[in-house]
């Protein structure tokens, strides 16, 4: 699997943040019944690792994968817990080395054209724009995909459900990630048929 084929998978690819690990596999068995196979753990909690081990280990079905990468040795270390692909919100030469020797698909944040064009000389025609909704949102993707058609985005920040489909309307666009599907009071209340629903609503996209 590459990383165009990552961003197939579904049309939104959530961001989650694992706070209490005992909520980890159930949530991500809830995304996975809803249609939702692409869950991108971020390393935004002490929690991230051992949840992206255990997902990886109790629910197959998902790809599980790590965000948040600011460093080659989060992202080596990610993929040796089971981590399937990588997200950064940003691109180093070291990050981009990594990436490329792990050969897991990998998403470099972006919020530029420069930006964009350096990531594509480094291999990676699969970007994540971020923080999307920040730096020009769907006007932005409009304006590059004119001089950069080859390349294509998932954008993140600042997208939900109501301007999601705004951005999945543009042909650069191949997913969109968010948080809205894993609402912190929902998981946190253990409300996994909510959660189910938000997922089917999203593939519905």
């Amino acid at each position: 699997m590459n990383a165009q084929e990552l961003l197939e998978q579904s049309p939104v690819m959530p961001v989650i943040v694992i706070q209490d690990i005992d909520t980890a596999i159930d949530l991500a068995r809830a995304l996975v019944d809803g249609g939702v196979r692409s869950l991108e753990i971020t390393l935004r909690s002490e929690a991230a690792l051992e949840a992206i081990t255990l997902i990886s280990q109790a629910v197959p079905e998902a790809l599980v994968g790590v965000g948040t990468v600011r460093s080659a040795r989060q992202l080596e270390t990610a993929i040796n817990a089971g981590a399937r692909f990588g997200v950064s919100p940003g691109l180093t030469p070291d990050i981009a080395r990594a990436a490329r020797q792990t050969g897991v698909p990998f998403l470099p944040g972006v919020a530029t054209a420069s930006e964009a064009m350096q990531a594509a000389d480094e291999g990676f025609m699969a970007q994540k724009l971020f923080p999307a909704q920040a730096v020009g949102g769907t006007a932005l993707l409009k304006a590059l995909h004119g001089p950069l058609p080859d390349i294509v985005f998932c954008p993140t920040g600042g997208i939900n459900a109501a301007n999601a489909r705004s951005y999945l309307d543009l042909p650069n666009v191949k997913c969109v990630g968010g948080s809205w599907l894993t609402p912190e009071a929902a998981v946190a209340g253990r409300q996994w048929h909510l959660i189910t629903e938000l997922a089917r609503q999203a593939c519905a996209l």
